[in-house]
């Protein structure tokens, strides 16, 4: 039997983006506290380090933007905490619509930008193709451009934050596993790990594509099915300026951002892959996330690409590039309180924004974590929201692979 190992005012179990943007505001605002992060590999090396983080402010959910613009507000401070930049690349996004359908929700997503005092402006399709010259541009019906919209290198944005919260008195503990929560009645006491255990005030699950396991520890369905999200990165070619726009093609159910002089580009695959948490290797590099390196799923889908990408039917592939994030039916994140149990808080269900809202996600969980009031609104991201599920049966992972495969908007 293990001895107690330490005790903490809070214990994260899960070091990716949410575990350490919690930790950095939970340092920030309560100094003088004493909060763990566990994690049995390194700091943001799996879904974190796999994200193609575009860190879009402006959705059609109008809940998830004011958990973006603490992002956008918090990587200034960090930079100025580390006196480094993290060089977020401002690249604006182009909205391209090419149906009726598409059209409106564009239009609805202007009328979001000025809610949010966010500049948006309709340009012509001549003015796209200059920014983005891969773009084919003669079926737009309309097109919508967003300059202050940004992307990142998810790792660093992650790493930023943690190693302002290790200034900040956090103690990170990797290549530690948490194997099981402590509970006593209806209360959760702490984690036990493979090095002992940490009792703690309040522990929050962070762990993505794993955090169903410690949910049913508790007796708690958690809501949302580790879902494989794929991208692909070109060879290098000329008609990929390095500071051209994101862009967001509804239209093709795909997306697009400069790398490095290459092509970034996802797509909804026609049969997304949900899997069971409890099939997941620890280490999510040993799963294998497509043996053709997708190449059967873009195939599907590719002519409705091609539409708006026509080089790519030609340019090589260099990189193809897997993970998993945590979907929901509805793709809303599934977060908040723990339902029924008590000192439990779930920061899981990231619906691919993770890296986007990985802000204020941090400050919520934060400030819950220190008995405060959630300063923003999560009612959309209730744990309760579909009743009773079972995470781990084939009707719930087919529900959220398809939440996946029909997304359109961001």
């Amino acid at each position: 039997m293990k001895k107690l190992y330490k005790k903490a005012d809070v214990v994260i179990i899960g070091g990716g983006v949410f575990g350490c943007a919690i930790a950095y505001y939970y340092t920030r605002n309560n100094p003088g506290k004493k909060i763990i992060i566990l994690d049995r590999n390194e700091l943001c090396n799996s879904a974190t380090s796999h994200a193609a983080a575009l860190v879009t402010k402006i959705r059609a959910k109008r809940h998830f933007i004011p958990l973006s613009l603490e992002t956008y507000k918090v990587v200034s401070e960090m930079e100025k905490i580390l006196g480094e930049s993290m060089d977020m690349k401002f690249s604006g996004v182009l909205h391209l619509a090419a149906s009726e359908a598409r059209e409106a929700d564009l239009k609805e997503l202007m009328e979001i930008a000025k809610e949010f005092n966010q500049p948006a402006n309709y340009i012509s399709a001549d003015e796209a193709h200059k920014l983005s010259p891969w773009l084919k541009t003669d079926e737009a019906s309309l097109i919508g451009y967003m300059p202050e919209e940004a992307y990142c290198d998810p790792y660093l944005l992650g790493t930023f934050f943690s190693r302002c919260a290790k200034m900040q008195g956090a103690e990170f503990l990797q290549g530690v596993e948490a194997t099981e929560l402590i509970i006593e009645n209806n209360d959760i006491l702490g984690v036990k790990t493979t090095i002992g255990d940490i009792i703690a005030n309040k522990t929050i699950i962070a762990s993505g594509a794993w955090a169903p396991l410690f949910a049913r520890q508790a007796g708690i369905g958690l809501p949302m099915a580790p879902t494989r999200s794929q991208y692909w990165i070109t060879e290098k070619n000329p008609i990929f300026p390095a500071n051209s726009p994101i862009v967001l093609l509804p239209d093709a159910q795909a997306y697009a951002r400069p790398e490095g002089g290459s092509l970034l580009f996802g797509i909804r695959e026609k049969n997304s892959m949900s899997v069971a948490a409890d099939i997941i290797p620890s280490d999510i590099n040993q799963f294998s996330f497509s043996e053709d390196k997708g190449m059967q799923d873009l195939s599907e889908v590719i002519d409705r690409l091609a539409r708006f990408f026509p080089k790519v039917y030609d340019i090589g592939m260099k990189y193809y590039v897997a993970g998993f994030s945590g979907y929901t039916p509805d793709n809303n994140l599934s977060m908040g309180v723990a339902p029924g149990i008590n000192n439990l808080l779930l920061a899981t269900g990231c619906v691919g924004a993770g890296i986007s809202v990985s802000g204020g996600v941090g400050l919520a969980f934060a400030e819950l974590a220190a008995g405060h009031s959630n300063p923003y609104d999560f009612s959309e991201f209730d744990i309760k929201r579909f009743g009773d599920i079972d995470p781990f049966s084939p009707e719930w992972l087919e529900r959220c692979a398809r939440a996946r495969s029909t997304k359109v908007s961001g």
